[in-house]
């Protein structure tokens, strides 16, 4: 899942993508307002991390215009703005979380994942279908409780097969949201992701459906 830091400070950028990567998802970065604005008009992204103190638009408009143009991407906001009503005016926006700088990385990653489930409809951090078991907090994974050794980009294919569980995701979709835009791509890249993970779980959970893709199918 690709995670959109829209953040002017570099340092802070750099460190919650280096993070945010380590969690198991796909990190990108912009410092300004205006790209980030048409960027999320053109792209998708799973999560959007937003800072208010931007130096060319504020983080609080960019997110109106999102909004006014049907723009649902779950929004985390980050600002050294500690008025509570400047919280209040964030929500009212809509903005999904808030939270002020300073801040914990373990805080921003555990309301990440929270909200990552929420938009996928799901309420517990651990996923199972049938026999494998995915820790979003741990980026562990389990068939019958023994743990399977995965890579991380193993791991980002399974975590975004177990989110969107129950439709059929075609390859385009999983290379968009598995690699960084800067990152070459094999024509059989996925194709070759998906059997490496299947013969590591050796459990029957991901579906070839031939000219939709790949499902994993919503438990009865």
């Amino acid at each position: 899942m690709r995670i959109l830091i829209v953040e002017d400070e570099q340092l802070i950028a750099m460190d919650l993508a280096h993070a945010i990567t380590a969690a198991g998802y796909v990190a990108e970065i912009e410092g300004r307002g205006e790209a980030a604005w048409h960027k999320v008009g053109a792209e998708h992204y799973a999560a959007i991390i937003l800072d208010l103190g931007l130096p060319d638009i504020d983080g609080l408009t960019i997110l109106k215009r999102w909004r006014q143009q049907g723009v649902t991407t779950p929004v985390i906001i980050l600002t050294a703005r500690g008025a509570w009503a400047d919280r209040v005016d964030g929500i009212d926006v809509g903005a999904d979380d808030y939270l002020p700088k300073p801040f914990r990385m373990e805080e921003v990653l555990a309301r990440l994942r929270a909200l990552l489930r929420r938009s996928a409809g799901r309420a517990e951090p651990s996923l199972t279908v049938g026999p494998v078991t995915l820790d979003t907090r741990t980026c562990e994974v389990k068939v019958d409780q023994r743990p399977v050794n995965l890579t991380p980009l193993e791991f980002r294919l399974l975590n975004y097969l177990f989110h969107h569980r129950g439709r059929a995701i075609s390859q385009a979709e999983l290379s968009e949201n598995l690699y960084s835009h800067d990152h070459e791509r094999e024509s059989n890249a996925i194709e070759a992701l998906v059997g490496r993970v299947r013969r590591k779980l050796r459990a029957d959970v991901i579906e070839t459906r031939r000219g939709f893709g790949y499902v994993v199918k919503t438990p009865p």
